[in-house]
Protein backbone atom coordinates (compact mmCIF):
# COMPACT_ATOMS: atom_id res chain seq x y z
CA UNK A 1 0.00 0.00 0.00
CA UNK A 2 1.22 3.17 -1.30
CA UNK A 3 2.49 5.35 2.07
CA UNK A 4 0.52 8.31 0.95
CA UNK A 5 -2.90 6.19 1.04
CA UNK A 6 -1.83 4.78 4.47
CA UNK A 7 -1.45 8.37 6.09
CA UNK A 8 -4.84 9.59 4.18
CA UNK A 9 -6.56 6.38 5.66
CA UNK A 10 -5.20 6.56 9.52
CA UNK A 11 -3.12 9.81 9.54
CA UNK A 12 -4.82 12.22 12.16
CA UNK A 13 -5.90 14.52 9.35
CA UNK A 14 -8.99 13.08 8.39
CA UNK A 15 -11.41 13.18 5.54
CA UNK A 16 -15.10 12.10 5.37
CA UNK A 17 -13.98 10.01 2.84
CA UNK A 18 -11.05 8.90 4.40
CA UNK A 19 -13.09 7.51 7.32
CA UNK A 20 -15.08 5.53 4.89
CA UNK A 21 -13.06 4.06 3.17
CA UNK A 22 -11.22 3.19 6.33
CA UNK A 23 -14.41 1.40 7.72
CA UNK A 24 -14.75 -0.60 4.38
CA UNK A 25 -11.61 -2.27 5.06
CA UNK A 26 -11.81 -2.29 9.31
CA UNK A 27 -15.26 -3.72 8.46
CA UNK A 28 -14.19 -6.50 6.26
CA UNK A 29 -11.06 -7.12 9.04
CA UNK A 30 -13.98 -7.52 11.70
CA UNK A 31 -16.30 -9.92 9.34
CA UNK A 32 -13.31 -12.10 8.51
CA UNK A 33 -11.84 -12.33 12.69
CA UNK A 34 -15.57 -12.72 13.49
CA UNK A 35 -16.21 -15.73 11.30
CA UNK A 36 -12.65 -17.11 11.48
CA UNK A 37 -13.43 -17.18 15.62
CA UNK A 38 -16.35 -18.71 15.32
CA UNK A 39 -14.99 -21.55 13.42
CA UNK A 40 -12.35 -22.24 15.64
CA UNK A 41 -14.49 -21.83 19.43
CA UNK A 42 -18.08 -22.06 18.22
CA UNK A 43 -18.96 -18.12 19.58
CA UNK A 44 -19.16 -15.61 17.70
CA UNK A 45 -16.90 -12.39 19.47
CA UNK A 46 -17.90 -8.89 17.78
CA UNK A 47 -21.48 -8.37 19.49
CA UNK A 48 -22.40 -7.63 22.87
CA UNK A 49 -26.17 -7.71 22.59
CA UNK A 50 -26.05 -12.00 21.91
CA UNK A 51 -23.15 -12.21 24.85
CA UNK A 52 -25.47 -9.72 27.71
CA UNK A 53 -28.30 -11.76 26.45
CA UNK A 54 -27.16 -15.54 27.24
CA UNK A 55 -26.13 -14.45 30.33
CA UNK A 56 -29.48 -12.84 31.40
CA UNK A 57 -30.60 -16.75 30.08
CA UNK A 58 -27.88 -18.69 32.12
CA UNK A 59 -28.10 -16.75 35.13
CA UNK A 60 -32.33 -17.41 35.62
CA UNK A 61 -30.91 -21.52 34.57
CA UNK A 62 -28.81 -21.40 37.19
CA UNK A 63 -25.70 -21.58 34.93
CA UNK A 64 -22.94 -19.98 36.69
CA UNK A 65 -20.16 -20.46 34.35
CA UNK A 66 -21.21 -19.46 31.38
CA UNK A 67 -22.54 -16.02 33.08
CA UNK A 68 -19.06 -15.78 34.31
CA UNK A 69 -17.49 -16.79 30.81
CA UNK A 70 -19.89 -13.73 29.43
CA UNK A 71 -18.99 -11.23 31.60
CA UNK A 72 -15.29 -12.15 31.26
CA UNK A 73 -16.08 -11.44 27.38
CA UNK A 74 -18.26 -8.37 27.99
CA UNK A 75 -15.44 -6.84 29.99
CA UNK A 76 -12.70 -7.83 27.86
CA UNK A 77 -14.61 -6.02 24.87
CA UNK A 78 -14.55 -2.85 27.36
CA UNK A 79 -11.26 -2.94 28.25
CA UNK A 80 -10.11 -3.15 24.49
CA UNK A 81 -12.18 -0.02 23.90
CA UNK A 82 -10.44 1.12 26.79
CA UNK A 83 -7.07 0.47 25.80
CA UNK A 84 -7.78 2.27 22.18
CA UNK A 85 -8.90 5.41 24.07
CA UNK A 86 -6.05 5.30 25.92
CA UNK A 87 -3.43 4.87 23.28
CA UNK A 88 -5.43 7.29 20.86
CA UNK A 89 -4.98 10.01 23.99
CA UNK A 90 -1.58 9.02 24.73
CA UNK A 91 -0.69 9.57 21.03
CA UNK A 92 -2.59 12.87 20.59
CA UNK A 93 -0.86 14.03 23.51
CA UNK A 94 2.65 13.98 22.07
CA UNK A 95 1.31 15.02 18.77
CA UNK A 96 2.39 11.82 17.37
CA UNK A 97 1.00 11.32 13.52
CA UNK A 98 0.08 7.91 14.35
CA UNK A 99 -2.63 8.70 16.60
CA UNK A 100 -4.78 6.31 14.94
CA UNK A 101 -2.93 4.12 13.91
CA UNK A 102 -1.41 2.49 16.98
CA UNK A 103 -4.83 0.91 18.06
CA UNK A 104 -4.22 -0.61 14.45
CA UNK A 105 -1.01 -1.69 15.01
CA UNK A 106 -1.96 -3.24 18.32
CA UNK A 107 -4.63 -4.81 17.18
CA UNK A 108 -2.57 -6.34 13.91
CA UNK A 109 -0.09 -7.94 16.88
CA UNK A 110 -3.19 -9.57 18.71
CA UNK A 111 -4.32 -10.97 15.50
CA UNK A 112 -0.68 -13.10 14.98
CA UNK A 113 -1.36 -13.79 18.87
CA UNK A 114 -3.95 -15.09 18.09
CA UNK A 115 -3.03 -17.31 14.79
CA UNK A 116 0.12 -18.32 16.36
CA UNK A 117 -1.10 -19.47 19.82
CA UNK A 118 -4.34 -20.92 18.31
CA UNK A 119 -3.08 -23.90 16.46
CA UNK A 120 -0.72 -24.85 19.63
CA UNK A 121 -3.63 -24.39 22.43
CA UNK A 122 -6.17 -26.02 20.11
CA UNK A 123 -6.08 -29.45 22.37
CA UNK A 124 -6.79 -27.49 25.55
CA UNK A 125 -10.31 -26.91 25.22
CA UNK A 126 -10.54 -25.93 28.90
CA UNK A 127 -8.23 -22.77 28.56
CA UNK A 128 -8.55 -22.28 24.94
CA UNK A 129 -12.08 -21.74 24.50
CA UNK A 130 -12.67 -19.05 26.89
CA UNK A 131 -8.96 -17.05 26.46
CA UNK A 132 -9.50 -17.54 22.83
CA UNK A 133 -12.90 -15.55 23.43
CA UNK A 134 -11.78 -12.79 25.79
CA UNK A 135 -8.97 -12.02 23.61
CA UNK A 136 -10.98 -11.56 20.29
CA UNK A 137 -13.72 -9.92 22.41
CA UNK A 138 -10.88 -7.47 23.10
CA UNK A 139 -9.43 -6.87 19.79
CA UNK A 140 -13.18 -6.22 18.34
CA UNK A 141 -13.45 -3.21 20.99
CA UNK A 142 -10.25 -2.35 20.39
CA UNK A 143 -11.56 -1.87 16.70
CA UNK A 144 -14.82 -0.46 17.29
CA UNK A 145 -13.45 2.20 19.41
CA UNK A 146 -10.76 3.71 17.06
CA UNK A 147 -13.43 3.98 14.17
CA UNK A 148 -15.83 5.58 16.81
CA UNK A 149 -13.62 7.82 17.46
CA UNK A 150 -12.07 8.81 14.13
CA UNK A 151 -16.27 8.80 12.81
CA UNK A 152 -17.54 10.15 15.76
CA UNK A 153 -19.66 7.30 15.87
CA UNK A 154 -21.00 7.62 12.78
CA UNK A 155 -19.06 4.25 11.63
CA UNK A 156 -19.20 0.83 13.50
CA UNK A 157 -17.80 -1.91 11.71
CA UNK A 158 -17.47 -4.75 14.10
CA UNK A 159 -21.61 -5.27 14.15
CA UNK A 160 -24.07 -4.74 11.77
CA UNK A 161 -27.18 -4.48 13.86
CA UNK A 162 -27.15 -0.38 14.05
CA UNK A 163 -25.93 -0.08 10.61
CA UNK A 164 -28.88 -2.18 9.28
CA UNK A 165 -31.11 -0.04 11.03
CA UNK A 166 -29.72 3.06 9.40
CA UNK A 167 -30.14 1.83 6.28
CA UNK A 168 -33.77 0.98 7.30
CA UNK A 169 -34.27 4.96 8.24
CA UNK A 170 -32.37 6.19 5.23
CA UNK A 171 -35.02 3.73 3.07
CA UNK A 172 -37.78 5.18 4.70
CA UNK A 173 -36.87 8.72 4.24
CA UNK A 174 -36.42 7.73 0.40
CA UNK A 175 -39.70 6.59 0.19
CA UNK A 176 -41.18 8.95 2.43
CA UNK A 177 -40.15 11.55 0.03
CA UNK A 178 -40.66 9.55 -3.10
CA UNK A 179 -44.60 8.80 -2.26
CA UNK A 180 -45.58 12.43 0.14
CA UNK A 181 -44.44 15.17 -1.32
CA UNK A 182 -43.09 17.66 1.70
CA UNK A 183 -45.03 20.19 3.42
CA UNK A 184 -43.69 23.47 3.82
CA UNK A 185 -41.07 23.08 6.71
CA UNK A 186 -41.45 19.47 7.05
CA UNK A 187 -38.74 18.04 4.77
CA UNK A 188 -37.75 14.51 4.84
CA UNK A 189 -34.50 14.11 2.64
CA UNK A 190 -32.61 10.67 2.88
CA UNK A 191 -28.69 10.50 2.41
CA UNK A 192 -27.99 9.13 -0.60
CA UNK A 193 -24.21 9.01 0.18
CA UNK A 194 -24.95 7.71 3.67
CA UNK A 195 -26.79 5.16 2.43
CA UNK A 196 -24.65 3.99 0.00
CA UNK A 197 -21.82 4.01 2.37
CA UNK A 198 -24.23 2.20 5.13
CA UNK A 199 -24.83 -0.47 2.26
CA UNK A 200 -21.15 -0.92 1.25
CA UNK A 201 -20.28 -1.28 5.34
CA UNK A 202 -22.66 -4.53 5.62
CA UNK A 203 -21.44 -5.61 2.11
CA UNK A 204 -17.33 -5.60 3.77
CA UNK A 205 -18.37 -7.15 6.34
CA UNK A 206 -20.18 -10.18 4.98
CA UNK A 207 -17.42 -10.31 2.40
CA UNK A 208 -15.47 -10.53 5.15
CA UNK A 209 -16.96 -13.13 7.24
CA UNK A 210 -17.01 -15.44 4.02
CA UNK A 211 -13.38 -14.61 3.34
CA UNK A 212 -12.04 -15.47 6.76
CA UNK A 213 -14.60 -18.63 6.66
CA UNK A 214 -12.93 -19.82 3.84
CA UNK A 215 -9.72 -19.11 4.92
CA UNK A 216 -9.68 -20.56 8.26
CA UNK A 217 -11.20 -23.86 6.66
CA UNK A 218 -8.24 -23.94 4.11
CA UNK A 219 -5.09 -22.69 6.04
CA UNK A 220 -6.53 -22.88 9.89
CA UNK A 221 -5.03 -20.17 12.47
CA UNK A 222 -2.47 -18.90 9.75
CA UNK A 223 -5.61 -17.18 8.02
CA UNK A 224 -4.99 -13.97 10.76
CA UNK A 225 -1.69 -13.39 8.89
CA UNK A 226 -3.37 -11.82 5.88
CA UNK A 227 -5.66 -9.62 8.03
CA UNK A 228 -2.77 -8.70 10.45
CA UNK A 229 -0.62 -7.58 7.35
CA UNK A 230 -3.44 -5.29 6.08
CA UNK A 231 -4.01 -3.46 9.46
CA UNK A 232 0.01 -3.22 9.17
CA UNK A 233 -0.15 -1.95 5.77
CA UNK A 234 -2.85 0.67 6.83
CA UNK A 235 -1.06 2.02 9.90
CA UNK A 236 2.42 1.67 8.21
CA UNK A 237 3.01 5.47 7.63
CA UNK A 238 1.72 7.38 10.83
CA UNK A 239 3.73 5.05 12.77
CA UNK A 240 7.02 5.38 10.29
CA UNK A 241 6.41 9.38 10.25
CA UNK A 242 6.68 9.33 13.95
CA UNK A 243 9.92 6.64 14.32
CA UNK A 244 11.51 9.41 11.80
CA UNK A 245 10.64 11.91 13.89
CA UNK A 246 11.73 10.35 17.15
CA UNK A 247 15.50 9.50 15.28
CA UNK A 248 15.66 13.44 13.91
CA UNK A 249 15.50 14.54 17.57
CA UNK A 250 12.20 15.90 17.56
CA UNK A 251 11.47 13.51 20.38
CA UNK A 252 7.26 13.82 21.53
CA UNK A 253 6.13 15.92 24.01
Amino acid sequence: MPLNLSRRLTGKDRTAEANRHLGYALAFVAGATNAGGFLAVHQYTSHMTGIVSSMADNLVLGALGPVLAGLGALLCFLFGAMASALLVNYARRRRMSSEYALPLLAEAALLLVFGVAGGRLQHMQGFFVPGTVMLLCFIMGLQNAVISKISRSEIRTTHVTGTVTDIGIELGRLLYWRRWPAEAGQDVAASHRRLAMLCLLVASFFVGGASGAAGFKALGYACTVPLAVLLVALACAPAWDDVGSAFKGGGWR
